[in-house]
């Protein structure tokens, strides 16, 4: 992501590791690597809203996020799953609004991972970029480690979204030398309230 925002040429949906990842083995999960308008915060729906006071997250219809097999029998797991979710949601309803400091997006972020969002966020921001089109959340896998952190993993599919300067109308896509499909991995941890705030997230483009 550092090198998209340097060439300036189209910056990619991908978001950029915050914190920096955990290069502990336990951390890892088998296989893992096989697979313009504002947002505002209203209807929610995954459901979430109101627990712990979470905040609802609404995006426009120009920018759609499809999540695929986002379900697990393990209610502890399932709520990873789901904070999981609304964390990227919440990066990305940033954008479209254009506010790096956003309050959802420092709810769903422990300090050091809202700072490296924030950064992110305001790379769009300061160019006066937004998302538009759609993009695929697929293949996620889920567990709990020994320290009691959540693991999560997930694969982005990017070819159908693309950035729009707000200035110029411009809409560019997924440069054809990247692959459009990023993996996300990221470790989560419980507050007292029972929310699953990111605490750290990297990304491997190719590797789903």
């Amino acid at each position: 992501m550092t090198a998209a925002l340097a060439a300036s040429a189209a910056l990619l949906l991908t978001a950029c590791g915050s914190g920096g990842g955990d290069d502990d083995s336990s951390d890892k999960i088998e296989g893992a690597g096989g697979g313009g308008a504002k947002a505002s915060a209203s209807a929610d729906p995954s459901g979430e809203a109101g627990k712990a006071g979470r905040p609802a997250i609404k995006l426009p219809s120009s920018f759609k996020m499809e999540f695929v097999g986002w379900t697990n029998s393990d209610p502890k797991l399932q709520a990873i799953l789901d904070d999981g979710k609304e964390a990227l949601r919440a990066d990305h309803a940033a954008i479209i609004e254009g506010d790096p400091d956003a309050s959802y997006v420092k709810f769903y972020n422990n300090p050091t991972s809202e700072a490296s969002s924030k950064k992110w966020i305001k790379g769009f921001v300061d160019k006066d970029l937004t998302l538009v089109g759609e993009a695929r959340i697929s293949k996620p896998q889920v567990r709990i480690n020994s320290t009691g952190s959540g693991i999560l993993f997930y694969c982005m599919d990017e070819s159908k979204g693309s950035t729009k300067n707000l200035k110029t109308k411009e809409v560019v896509g997924t440069p054809k030398d990247q692959n459009p499909r990023v993996q996300y991995q990221t470790r989560l941890d419980r507050t007292k309230d029972g929310v699953w705030k990111t605490s750290s997230s990297t990304t491997k483009r190719g590797g789903c």
